[in-house]
C-alpha cells in the first residue's frame, strides 16, 4: 500500500510559520500546480475551490481536481468528504514529486458531480502526466487481496494487481468485497480512479497506483471463457510450459562510476547523488572507480528501481566516488517524499563490531552504530575455489566501513520510519579498524571468572573422570547395539544399499575411536571415509564373504602406525563384514525378485503386469497433454503345431527368437511385452496418427517373412496383428486392450476363412 502521504505530516511543523508570513493566498489551482518542487517548499498560502475525487480520512489523504488540474492534499479535518463534493481549501504549499497542499481548513460548498475521467495508458501514468487526476485505465485483473492495514486504520482496502498492454498497475479499492473481485479474475476491466505514483527513498517513481472509491468504479468489459479455478491442474515441474510474455521495453543506456561489482551478478553505478543497481551476468574484469556505460532494460518493483539484463562497457577512465560519511539514523530513515535517500549510494559509517559470521556464500559483520544495528556483508567471488581467510576483527573494535547502502526490504517500507539496511563491502579493504576493544570488557571478565571457576572444580575432576569412564563403556556398548539393530532394520527396509554400507563403515569407525573406515565393493564403488594420507597409516582389511562364490568386497580401516594390532580391530571388522554380506545379498535377492515381477522369464521382455502399469501411466500423461498413442496386439499363427510337432523345447526357443525379432522392429521408447502363451503386445507412444501405428504393425508382420532357424530346423512363422488408438478406440486400460484384442481376432478370423475357402475351392485361390 502506498503510504507516502503519511510522511507529509512531518513537514507541518517546519512550515507552520509560513502561514502568517506568506503574501496574498493563491486562489487558482492551476497557478499552484505550476509551482516547481522547490517553490512548493516555500509554504505559500492558498485558498481555492476544487472538487473532491478521493478521500481517505485515516490517512489524511485527499485528492481534488478543478478542470484538468489536480493536486494532493494532506488534510486534517473531521468532515466526511465524498467524491463529488465542491470544497474551499485553505492551507499552505509543500514540496513533493509535484507540489502538495497541507490544510486544516476545509469547507464544503455543495455536492456536485465528479470531473470527467480521462483515458490513460501505462506509459502516461508512469511519466506522471496525469498525477492526481481522475483517469480511466483498461487492463486485465491478475490478483485481488485484502491489504494488511496498520492498527490506526479502520476500514478494509482491497489491492488489485492488473496488467495493461504496456505494464502492471496496482489499484486500491475501498471495499472488503473480495469475493466479487476474485470472481473477476482474468476479466478485462475498465477502472476509474485517481492516479498516483510509487516512489523509492530518492523520490524516483517505481510504479503507479490508482485510488478507487468503490466497486462501482470498476466496469467489467469481457469475462474469461472459463472460471480460473476450473483450468486443468499443471504438474509442479511443468509450469514453465505456460509462460508467455511479450516485452516491448526498449533498451536504454546509463552512465556513471562503478562503485560496486559482484561478477556474474550486479554492479552499482553512481553519478553525483544518483545511483543505480545494475543486474548483469558479466564476469569481465571491471575496476571499481572507473567511469562506465551500461545498456539494459528498466525494471521497477516493490519501490526498487534497477537495470536488468545489462551489458557493461568500462571506459578505463578513473573517476572515483568519495563515500558519503553517514550516521545510522541517516541511512535507516526512509522517505519517498525526499530526493536525498541513500539506496545504492557509496557511504561510510562507523560503529563497533558485535559479531562476525562466515557463511558459504558471504561473510557478515553485525555492527552497532550509535545504538542502531546493521549488517556489513562481503560476498565471496563466485569462481573462488579457495576462499581467502576471513578478516579477523576483535569483537568490540570500533571500525569504519565503506560500501553500498542497500535496503533489506523495500516492499514493506513505511515513509518516515526507520527501516533495516545492509552495507555491501567490495573487499576487506573497506574495513578500517579505528580502535581495538578495551581490555576491561565483559568478554575478558567472563574469561577470568571462568578460569577461577575451573580451578575450583579441578580438584573433583579426577574422581568424576574415573566414574565417567565406567559409565562411558556401558553407554558405548548400548550405543553400539542400537546402531547394529538400526542397520539390520534398514537391510530389511527400503533404504539404498550404498547408504547402508556407509552406515556399516561408520559403525566400525565408531568401535575403533572414529578411525577412517571404508568399503570396496567388488565391481562397484568405494564407500565410506577413505583417508588421503593412508601411506602414513596402518591399514587393516577384512573380506566380505559370500554365501557361495568369490568375496563380495573388502572392508578396511586406517589406524595410527604407532598403535600395535589388537583383537578389538579384528572383532569390529568381522562384525561389519558379516553385516555387509547380509546387506549385499539381501538387496541382490530383492533386485532379482523385482526383475522377475516385471519381466517374462522365458523371453526377457516385459510381462503383462509391467505392460498394464506402463499403459496406465501413458493414459494419465495423454489425458494431461491431449496426446495420442497406439497399442498393438500380436498373436502367433500356428504356434500350437510347432509345439505338437517339434516339442516344447523347440517351441520355447521359437518364442525367444520371434520375441527378439519383433522387439528389434520397435523404437527405443516403445514397450514390448509377452502377455502369455503366444500372445504379445506393443505400447507405442509419441505418434501423430493411426497411420504411424499401422506402419509399425506392418513392420512387426513383415519380420516373419524370413524363416526362423532353430537349432537344425528352419521354421516359418506368421502372426495376426490388431491395433487400437487412444482415445479413439478406448480411454482406459481394459477398453484399449479389448479393442486391440478384438482387432487382432478379426484379422485371425479373416485368415482362417481364407484358408477354409482355399481348401474347399482350390481354383479360387489360383
Amino acid at each position: 500500500m502506498k503510504r507516502w502521504m503519511a510522511a507529509i505530516l512531518v513537514v507541518i511543523a517546519g512550515t507552520a510559520g509560513a502561514w502568517s508570513s506568506a503574501p496574498a493566498p493563491m486562489t487558482s489551482l492551476r497557478q499552484i500546480h505550476a509551482l516547481s518542487n522547490g517553490e512548493g517548499d516555500k509554504g505559500y498560502a492558498v485558498a481555492f475551490e476544487a472538487t473532491v475525487t478521493f478521500y481517505r480520512s485515516d490517512e489524511h489523504m485527499l485528492f481534488v481536481q478543478d478542470g484538468d488540474v489536480a493536486i494532493c492534499i494532506s488534510a486534517t479535518t473531521d468532515l466526511e468528504l465524498l467524491a463529488g463534493d465542491r470544497v474551499l481549501i485553505r492551507g499552505i504549499t509543500a514540496g513533493s514529486f509535484n507540489p502538495i497542499i497541507i490544510s486544516k481548513d476545509i469547507t464544503v460548498l455543495q455536492h456536485g458531480t465528479l470531473p470527467k475521467s480521462v483515458p490513460a495508458t501505462f506509459k502516461e501514468l508512469v511519466k506522471g502526466e496525469f498525477d492526481c487526476r481522475l483517469v480511466t485505465v483498461r487492463g486485465v485483473i491478475r490478483a485481488a487481496d485484502l491489504e494488511a492495514r496498520q492498527s490506526w486504520q479502520h476500514h478494509a482496502i482491497t489491492e488489485i494487481q492488473f496488467s495493461t498492454n504496456s505494464g502492471p498497475v496496482r489499484a486500491f479499492v475501498d471495499t472488503d468485497d473480495l469475493k466479487t473481485l476474485r470472481g473477476d479474475l482474468d476479466s478485462s476491466v475498465e477502472i476509474t480512479g485517481v492516479s498516483a505514483g510509487m516512489f523509492d527513498d530518492k523520490m524516483q517513481m517505481t510504479g503507479t497506483v490508482l485510488y478507487v472509491p468503490s466497486l462501482a468504479h470498476i466496469k467489467a468489459l469481457t469475462h474469461p471463457k472459463a472460471n480460473p479455478w476450473s483450468v486443468p491442474v499443471t504438474p509442479l515441474d511443468k509450469i514453465l510450459a505456460s509462460y508467455d510474455m511479450s516485452d516491448r521495453t526498449p533498451r536504454i543506456r546509463v552512465h556513471g562510476t562503478i562503485t560496486y561489482y559482484q561478477p556474474g551478478h550486479a554492479i552499482v553505478l553512481q553519478d553525483g547523488l544518483k545511483s543505480l543497481w545494475v543486474q548483469t551476468l558479466s564476469n569481465e574484469s571491471l575496476r571499481i572507480g572507473d567511469q562506465a556505460d551500461a545498456i539494459g532494460f528498466t525494471d521497477a518493483h516493490d519501490r526498487f528501481m534497477s537495470l536488468i539484463d545489462a551489458e557493461i562497457l568500462d571506459s578505463h577512465i578513473a573517476s572515483p566516488i568519495t563515500p558519503r560519511p553517514s550516521t545510522w539514523k541517516q541511512l535507516a530513515e526512509w522517505s519517498s517524499n525526499s530526493p536525498d535517500g541513500h539506496q545504492n549510494d557509496l557511504v561510510s559509517i562507523e560503529g563497533r563490531v558485535i559479531t562476525e559470521v562466515r557463511e558459504a556464500t558471504q561473510d557478515e559483520f553485525v555492527v552497532d552504530s550509535d545504538g542502531g544495528l546493521f549488517t556489513a556483508i562481503y560476498r565471496h567471488p563466485p569462481s573462488a575455489d579457495d576462499l581467502p581467510p576471513m578478516v579477523k576483527i576483535a569483537l568490540g573494535s570500533r571500525i569504519r566501513l565503506t560500501g553500498i547502502c542497500t535496503r533489506t526490504d523495500t516492499k514493506s517500507a513505511i515513509p518516515g520510519k526507520e527501516e533495516p539496511f545492509d552495507i555491501l563491502l567490495r573487499s576487506f579493504d573497506d574495513i578500517e579498524v579505528l580502535a581495538k576493544p578495551s581490555l576491561l570488557n565483559i568478554r575478558n571478565l567472563i574469561l577470568v571468572v571462568g578460569m577461577l571457576f575451573g580451578v575450583i572444580i579441578a580438584v573433583g575432576i579426577r574422581g568424576w573422570a574415573i566414574e565417567r569412564k565406567v559409565r562411558r563403556q556401558t553407554t558405548l556398548l548400548a550405543a553400539l547395539e542400537r546402531r547394529r539393530s538400526r542397520i539390520l532394520e534398514e537391510i530389511n527396509g527400503s533404504r539404498p544399499l550404498a547408504e547402508i554400507l556407509e552406515g556399516i563403515t561408520k559403525l566400525a569407525s565408531f568401535q575403533l575411536n572414529d578411525a577412517p573406515c571404508w568399503c570396496d565393493v567388488t565391481n562397484g564403488a568405494r564407500l565410506g571415509n577413505y583417508p588421503q594420507n593412508q601411506h602414513q597409516m596402518r591399514i587393516v582389511s577384512e573380506e566380505i564373504p559370500a554365501r557361495s562364490g568369490p568375496p563380495l568386497g573388502t572392508i578396511s580401516v586406517a589406524l595410527s602406525s604407532l598403535t600395535p594390532p589388537n583383537a578389538e580391530e579384528t572383532d569390529a571388522l568381522l562384525m561389519s563384514a558379516k553385516l555387509a554380506t547380509l546387506a549385499i545379498e539381501t538387496r541382490r535377492l530383492y533386485s532379482d525378485l523385482l526383475h522377475r515381477s516385471e519381466f517374462d522369464l522365458l523371453t526377457d521382455i516385459h510381462n503383462r503386469f509391467s505392460l498394464e502399469k506402463r499403459l496406465s501411466e501413458q493414459i494419465s500423461d495423454a489425458r494431461a497433454t491431449a496426446a495420442i498413442f497406439g497399442l498393438i496386439y500380436i498373436d502367433l499363427d500356428g504356434f500350437k503345431q510347432i509345439n505338437d510337432i517339434h516339442g516344447h523345447q523347440i517351441g520355447d526357443l521359437y518364442l525367444q527368437a520371434v520375441a527378439q525379432r519383433m522387439k528389434s522392429q520397435l523404437r527405443p521408447h516403445d514397450t514390448f511385452a509377452r502377455l502369455g502363451g503366444d500372445e504379445f503386445a506393443a505400447l507405442v507412444p509419441i505418434v501423430r496418427s493411426r497411420a504411424e501405428v499401422e506402419e509399425i504393425a506392418q513392420r512387426l508382420e513383415r519380420c516373419f517373412d524370413e524363416p526362423i532357424p532353430i537349432e537344425n530346423l528352419v521354421l516359418r512363422g506368421a502372426a495376426s496383428i490388431g491395433l487400437a488408438l487412444y482415445p479413439e478406440d478406448g480411454t482406459n486400460t481394459d477398453s484399449l486392450l479389448n479393442a486391440a484384442d478384438v482387432a487382432m481376432y478379426s484379422v485371425k478370423k479373416a485368415k482362417k476363412q481364407a484358408v477354409e475357402l482355399a481348401a474347399a475351392d482350390p481354383a479360387s485361390v489360383a
